[in-house]
């Protein structure tokens, strides 16, 4: 697994490199945020570790460039900012998960080896209406138009896609996006968001439906 890690604070950098590197891993390190963000855009990383307090360039701007980019490398965020505010707005900027210092190098590990997990897919392509989905490249495609989607997005949509038009409750989707990692319907809704401002606000008609206090389904109304 090659890792790029963003941190500035090289005590905790040096941690977590090592650490890394004992389990098998390849490390790859940036103290500042501009230099982390030209070497994740090119690519050929599994996964990124991010602090969120970098100079030149912070943290969330650098993931929210990342994914503007069209990059769907999976983010693991370290910060020491633990509100629940500050957990949407990373999530919203394009984080797959957050990890609050202090914390464990074993857990680190353990939520780097699921994100890793869940973003190699299920190698095949689902399909419902003008809306299709390929695990492979965590990219959606709806009306001849390709949608690049962070891991996250995508396994909500792969969760939609495989029920469609059959309701999926919050709980089935936090599972499938978080697994035992878990989340809030905070997280989900502002997750479920994002990925209806890139499969729906662009086209005329809606796809992803919200059920009060259910969860959300895929489905194509006339």
């Amino acid at each position: 697994m090659r890792v790029l890690l963003i941190e500035d604070q090289r005590d905790i950098a040096a941690n977590i490199w090592d650490f890394l590197e004992r389990r098998g891993h390849e490390v790859d390190h940036c103290g500042d945020g501009a230099t982390g963000l030209a070497r994740a855009l090119a690519g050929g990383f599994d996964v990124i570790v991010l602090d969120l307090g970098l100079p030149r360039l912070d943290g969330l701007e650098l993931c929210r460039r990342l994914r503007a980019a069209g990059r769907g490398v999976p983010v693991l965020m370290l910060t020491a900012r633990d509100t629940l505010e500050d957990k949407l707005r990373g999530f919203a900027e394009g984080a797959d998960d957050y990890l609050v210092k202090p914390f464990a190098l074993r857990e680190l590990e353990a939520r780097i080896r699921v994100l890793l997990r869940r973003g190699r897919g299920h190698g095949q392509r689902l399909c419902h209406g003008p809306l299709a989905y390929d695990a492979d490249t965590l990219s959606a495609e709806r009306e001849g138009r390709r949608i690049a989607l962070t891991r996250l997005q995508g396994a909500l949509l792969d969760a939609l896609l495989r029920e469609a038009p059959r309701i999926v409750s919050h709980e089935r989707l936090i599972d499938a996006a978080w697994g035992r990692a878990g989340a809030d319907t905070a997280a989900l809704q502002t997750q479920v968001y994002e990925l209806r401002q890139l499969v729906d606000k662009p086209f005329a008609r809606p796809l992803i439906h919200a059920v009060r206090g259910v969860g959300y389904r895929l489905m194509e109304q006339q």
